[in-house]
This record gives structure tokens, C-alpha cells and sequence, in this order.
């Protein structure tokens, strides 16, 4: 809705009219209820002259019931003896019994020496695989054919799952070890070149199954096109 130019004769005639409208419905208003307002303006009881300190301290002087209350509680529970669901709280060492990368299979000691330790060590497992010696060498090499940038190019050419024994972040989740899934399989219904497949078969093209061929209605071939002609005749 477009604003209402206030310049306009004719709308400072409207608005005079609405202002003053206003105004005496506001002074019905007024002595319409003016006992009411009479009445709620008047003080009939002692004035208590309280302050906002007094207010503050009456509310805390009613809450020092359920402070004494909880506090004795309080006192009570802290003598009781802690019921203990374990008689021993287990360390490192029990953690990682049995759940090592060695022990679930993940890596093999024979491959990462670091695998190998005693139960009473509590190190953590490594991050990383062993590095291939070779790759390594491409480091220590002279420039141009070998050097750093050399040594992460190829290294940025692994898997991810073949350098570290865990998914060290999120973007290696999807398709983090999928040689291990079980519904790793051909689809059924992908598609394939038919032509190529075709063509290089040792038989050579074949014709297309019965089952992709339109269906014939029943009955001989040659009753059908009698049937036709005398129709068309007629």
C-alpha cells in the first residue's frame, strides 16, 4: 500500500478528523469507568514503606527451611559407604589386552615390528603402516627425479588404508575397506557393451532370444491372413 501524502489538502482533512475521533472516544472511555479508576487510584491500607532490601530478605528467610532440611540430608548421605560395582578399576593394560591390531588382525608383527610388545607395556598402537623401503629411498635421493615432492606424489597414490591401520578422518569412511564387504559383487542389472561383447565373442552375433520378440496371437499363420483378406473384402 502505497504512504499517504501528508501535502494533500484533502488527506489533512482525513487525518484531523480521525485524531479528533480518537480523542473523544478516549474521553467517553474515561468517564464511562471513572468510579473504577477512582477506586484503584486510592490507597485504603497502611502504607508499609518497604524497601526492595526488605523484599529480597523476606524470600530468603522463607528458603532457610529447605537449606537446613537439605543440608542435614546432605550430611546423612555423605556418611554412607560407596557401593562399588568393581573391586578393581582397569588400566591400559587390561584395555589393550586382546585388542591390539596384532591380536584383532589388522596388522601383522612379522611386517611392523611395533606390533610386537609385552602385556605389561602400556604404549599406544601406531598410526601409521610401515613405509616400503624403496619409497623411502625416493626421499633421501638427489633432485630432480627423486626428492620430496617426488616421495608424496607416489605416496599420495596409496590407499589410504594401506598407509594408516584406522580411518583418521571423516572423508575416509566411505570406502574405507571395501575388499572386506561381503556385498562386494557384479551387479546383476549394470550395464555392459553389448556390441563389443558381441563382436569379440568366439560364435560371432547371435539373434535375439524368443522372449524379446512381440507375441503372435494363437492359431496357424495361414487362417489368420484368410481371415484378414475376407475381412478387408467385405
Amino acid at each position: 500500500m502505497p504512504l499517504m501524502d501528508i501535502t494533500n489538502p484533502a488527506v489533512i482533512i482525513f487525518l484531523k478528523e480521525n485524531y479528533e475521533k480518537e480523542n473523544r472516544l478516549r474521553l467517553n472511555w474515561i468517564f464511562k469507568h471513572r468510579e473504577k479508576i477512582q477506586q484503584a487510584a486510592t490507597l485504603t491500607r497502611e502504607p508499609t514503606n518497604y524497601f526492595e532490601s526488605d523484599v529480597i530478605a523476606h524470600n530468603m528467610i522463607e528458603g532457610m527451611a529447605t537449606i537446613t532440611r537439605d543440608h542435614v540430608v546432605a550430611g546423612y548421605n555423605r556418611r554412607k559407604v560407596p557401593i562399588r560395582d568393581g573391586t578393581s578399576i582397569p588400566g591400559v593394560a587390561h584395555l589393550r589386552h586382546g585388542n591390539s591390531i596384532a591380536d584383532i588382525g589388522l596388522g601383522d608383527p612379522k611386517l611392523d615390528e611395533r606390533l610386537v610388545r609385552s602385556d605389561e607395556e602400556t604404549t599406544t598402537d601406531p598410526i601409521m603402516r610401515p613405509i616400503d623401503p624403496q619409497t623411502k629411498e625416493i626421499i633421501y635421493k638427489p633432485k630432480p627425479e627423486y626428492g620430496r615432492l617426488t616421495y608424496l606424489e607416489k605416496r599420495s597414490k596409496t590407499w589410504p588404508e594401506k598407509k594408516y591401520y584406522f580411518s583418521e578422518c571423516n572423508n575416509w569412511d566411505y570406502g574405507w575397506r571395501m575388499g572386506d564387504s561381503a556385498l562386494r559383487q557384479k551387479p546383476v542389472f549394470g550395464r555392459c557393451w553389448h556390441l563389443t561383447r558381441t563382436l569379440r565373442t568366439r560364435v560371432g552375433p547371435q539373434p535375439d532370444p524368443p522372449h524379446y520378440k512381440s507375441s503372435d496371437p494363437p492359431g496357424p499363420i495361414i487362417k489368420r491372413f484368410k481371415l484378414s483378406y475376407v475381412v478387408s473384402l467385405e
